[in-house]
């Protein structure tokens, strides 16, 4: 299992995917759907932060879980929707980054 720092800096890491594919939405071609998804991700990502800073492992494995089934969804709308490849690519890297991550922790 990762330490809690180490949680914490890939943490970070994912959350400034997140924020990428959020760019990605805003200038591209983005379903609404889409966009609502990230969006989402996004303020839960921030909400996530705290729980990531207060160092209970438990709590930090559910954070990265609803997270990870948020990108789940994305992912799935983004094989159902045509969109720019850089939007595609910045939803795959947070889906993968995010399953990575819940992987390493179960």
């Amino acid at each position: 299992m990762l330490q809690a720092n180490e949680i914490q800096q890939r943490f970070t890491h994912i959350q400034q995917t997140i924020k990428e594919a959020e760019q990605a939405c805003r200038s591209g071609d983005a379903p609404d759907d889409l966009k609502d998804c990230i969006e989402k991700m996004a303020r839960e990502s921030q909400q996530a932060q705290q729980v990531m800073q207060s160092q209970d492992q438990q709590r930090m494995v559910q954070a990265v879980d609803d997270l990870e089934s948020m990108g789940d969804e994305a992912k799935r709308i983004s094989r159902s929707s045509s969109m720019s490849p850089q939007l595609e690519s910045a939803v795959s890297k947070v889906h993968a980054e995010l399953s990575q991550l819940k992987h390493q922790l179960h």
